[in-house]
């Protein structure tokens, strides 16, 4: 792929591309070079920045019609491929629990970004909440989609949160994982289409190689901590939004609120908000709530 040396060289050319990049109209394409990582940058819109970090095994497609939607509201949306994922490029292919937290982190500083409002979902949000912890000041708002927050307390119930990931944690390279938009994880089937666009990168042996990295060492990582309770034990100052599909078989209304009581303990603020016939992967289920529900975040929050 073409690469500018800085971000104010403008869009790139993205034709050549292979795997294609699958079709989002009014998108602006960008490659942001930061020492050792080549991250592709999707870009719509004007006015204040929102930068939002997809989830697994998505990239920048996932906000396809929530960042056009998100922009017609005045900002700025930026969608980065987050290391190991979509096309972005790492000069070193170790991950450890806070690289793509740094990654973040270099991407705002390069492109001149002091804060930012920031959405989020699934493996996104672990990178978004490492942030609001550790660079508060960089984080106007937070919403976070399908994942408690990091103060949630352990409960037995919560283990078939975690059963698709021992898959990942041994993925071989060339497994399919068409799995994974399964309807345990949906409201509704995702057209066949749709998985392709999502699951077109995997054909990048990088981001293949990537899968058993992330979740032994970011993921499993990160959830041991959370289990230690080293969140509660720190203060979440940036205003954060919590959002769930109803109809989320691993984290319902009613677990998320026995595992995340009293939040006022350990937020300055934090709302949650859940949203009808949407399951984990609640931007393919319900992308209108979503625009809805953050766009109001970033004015009654920020």
């Amino acid at each position: 792929m073409d690469t500018p040396a800085h971000p104010d060289a403008g869009p790139v050319d993205t034709a050549g591309w292979s795997p294609p990049l699958p079709e989002a109209a009014g998108f602006d394409h960008r490659v942001v070079d930061t020492p050792g990582l080549r991250t592709h940058l999707a870009t719509i819109g004007e006015g204040p920045p929102v930068m939002l970090l997809h989830g697994f095994p998505q990239h920048w497609w996932q906000w396809h019609d929530i960042a056009p939607a998100i922009a017609g509201h005045g900002y700025r949306v930026l969608c980065p491929d987050l290391r190991g994922a979509g096309w972005t490029s790492a000069d070193d292919p170790r991950i450890d629990r806070e690289t793509r937290l740094r990654d973040v982190v270099a991407l705002l500083d390069v492109l001149g970004l002091d804060r930012v409002d920031l959405v989020s979902h699934d493996m996104g949000s672990i990178t978004a909440m490492q942030l609001c912890y550790a660079h508060p000041d960089r984080v106007r708002t937070a919403t976070q989609l399908a994942v408690p927050p990091g103060f949630m307390t352990f409960d037995p119930a919560m283990r078939r949160a975690f059963r698709h990931l021992p898959p990942f944690i041994w993925h071989r390279p060339g497994r399919s994982l068409r799995g994974t938009f399964s309807p345990r994880y949906l409201a509704r089937p995702m057209a066949g289409d749709t998985v392709a666009a999502h699951l077109a990168p995997m054909a990048r042996p990088e981001v293949d190689a990537a899968v058993r990295p992330l979740c032994r060492h970011m993921v499993a990582a990160e959830g041991w901590r959370i289990m230690r309770g080293v969140y509660r034990r720190r203060r979440l100052t940036v205003p954060t939004l919590v959002v769930f599909g109803r109809l989320d078989y691993a984290f319902t209304e009613e677990l998320v609120g026995r595992t995340c009581r009293e939040p006022e303990r350990y937020a300055d603020r934090a709302e949650f908000a859940y949203v009808d016939d949407a399951a984990h992967f609640i931007t393919d289920d319900a992308p209108d709530a979503v625009v809805d529900l953050a766009v109001d975040w970033f004015v009654r929050a920020g």
